[in-house]
């Protein structure tokens, strides 16, 4: 099966809520014959945009390949969450490479997040954000944990934006009876995903990048030059590749992919509840992430709607019914919600790692790659493509940070790694509910 186009109609944006908020540009064109340029980016999402606009910026001649639209993937899909550090929390960090390559990988987290504010503010992209994440523990037992954590970035990090929360707190902050506790982090926040991915194409444009939309790579000539060629016939002739297609890449890089494992996401907006009701479910309108493994993220819209992802599956399709998958978990949190309408719901590939870290490799000595953020993309998929570019151009030190990152193969072949994966999350989704 194709990834590209087993759930999606090639060169149609998705039908989600986020697509009836924003007026979508017209189609870009598609590569034709022989272009010439100085970098070529694969891949139109948050790593590729940044890329491709940093290297831009540093005056260079760019060009931009996408198999879709700008902004197509998750990158104009996903939960929106803008979140500081990484996916893996600093302590773990800290017990599995030292303190001082956890560190600087706090710093990179912090990086991130200022560089979508940045960017949003240098470009005038008006992403709807707004700031504050609760961390939310679905099980008593884990709240000392997520005090202490938060106890943690403030002695150690000097991070004094996050704060403990207890019982009657984080239920004064979420209307639901599952949540015993958690944090609130208000260096955190939360944006719409596909107005910020096209804020960054405008911008990349605007900076003088080629675009070129449905123009799917088929096959990289190795060699200096460069040699990329499209299914349309194209042939992008490029000094440095840099890769930026996460869970999209298919078979174009055989080294990424046996670490970088696509997954599918989704999530659900509701009919508008209304002010007094949609306060009712989030007081302060911010985000929330669960502490369950298979993870509940949700936020309120500027419509008052509830945006609830939840669910994971690791084949090619898409459920059915997306709607029915993503309201059973919204309803074990908020069970005050049967019977309310869901109008929009729909899905995403994202990629994972095993050790729930990016991977940012040096494939070849003019050819980089980076994706793999675990659900964590929004803020480090920007800063992925912006180190890149400073590698391209000399500056690999933030790169060197971040590739140095183990990053190991799934088990299992690429045959074998999905149905491994489902076994492994099946039982981690059991004990979601011990």
């Amino acid at each position: 099966m194709d990834i590209l186009t087993v759930n999606d109609r090639p060169g149609r944006y998705p039908e989600s809520w986020y697509a009836t908020t924003v007026d979508l540009p017209p189609p870009a064109p598609a590569a034709q014959g022989a272009v010439a340029c100085d970098v070529c980016v694969v891949g139109g999402g948050y790593t590729g945009l940044s890329a491709a606009l940093h290297l831009a910026q540093a005056g260079l001649d760019v060009v931009l390949l996408e198999a879709n639209r700008a902004g197509w993937g998750a990158s104009g899909r996903n939960g929106g969450q803008v979140n500081v550090g990484q996916r893996v929390e600093q302590d773990a960090l800290e017990r599995s490479l030292g303190r001082d390559e956890a560190r600087r990988l706090w710093e990179l987290g912090l990086q991130s997040v200022e560089l979508v504010h940045a960017l949003c503010a240098a470009h005038g992209i008006d992403c709807d954000y707004a700031p504050g994440v609760i961390h939310a523990d679905h099980r008593a037992r884990f709240v000392a944990h997520s005090h202490a954590y938060a106890e943690k970035l403030a002695r150690d990090y000097g991070y004094d934006k996050v704060r403990p929360l207890d019982r009657a707190e984080i239920r004064d902050l979420v209307g639901s009876p599952g949540y015993h506790g958690g944090s609130l982090d208000m260096g955190s926040g939360h944006l719409n995903p596909l107005k910020y991915a096209l804020g960054l194409a405008r911008a990349a444009r605007a900076a003088g990048v080629r675009i070129f939309e449905q123009s799917r790579v088929s096959g990289i000539e190795e060699g200096a030059p460069l040699r990329i060629r499209t299914e349309g016939g194209a042939t992008v002739t490029a000094g440095h590749l840099v890769l930026g297609c996460n869970g999209y890449l298919g078979g174009l890089a055989p080294r990424v992919a046996a670490r970088v494992m696509p997954i599918n996401n989704f999530v659900a907006a509701t009919e508008p509840l209304g002010a007094e009701r949609a306060a009712a479910l989030i007081r302060d309108n911010h985000a929330i992430g669960d502490s369950r493994f298979v993870i509940n993220y949700f936020r309120l819209s500027p419509d008052h709607r509830l945006l609830f992802g939840g669910g994971e599956s690791y084949g090619y399709r898409f459920p059915s019914d997306i709607a029915a998958t993503v309201r059973k978990p919204m309803l074990e949190v908020f069970p005050q919600l049967r019977g309310t309408r869901i109008t929009h719901a729909w899905g995403g590939t994202l990629a994972i790692t095993m050790r729930r870290l990016p991977h940012l490799a040096r494939l070849r000595s003019n050819i980089l790659s980076a994706g793999g953020y675990s659900g964590h993309g929004v803020a480090m998929a920007t800063l992925a493509g912006q180190v890149m570019a400073e590698a391209v151009a000399g500056q690999a030190g933030r790169f060197d940070v971040m590739a140095r990152l183990p990053c190991p193969r799934f088990p299992g072949g690429r045959a074998l790694r999905s149905p491994l994966l489902a076994l492994a999350m099946t039982w981690y989704a059991l004990r979601d509910r011990l």
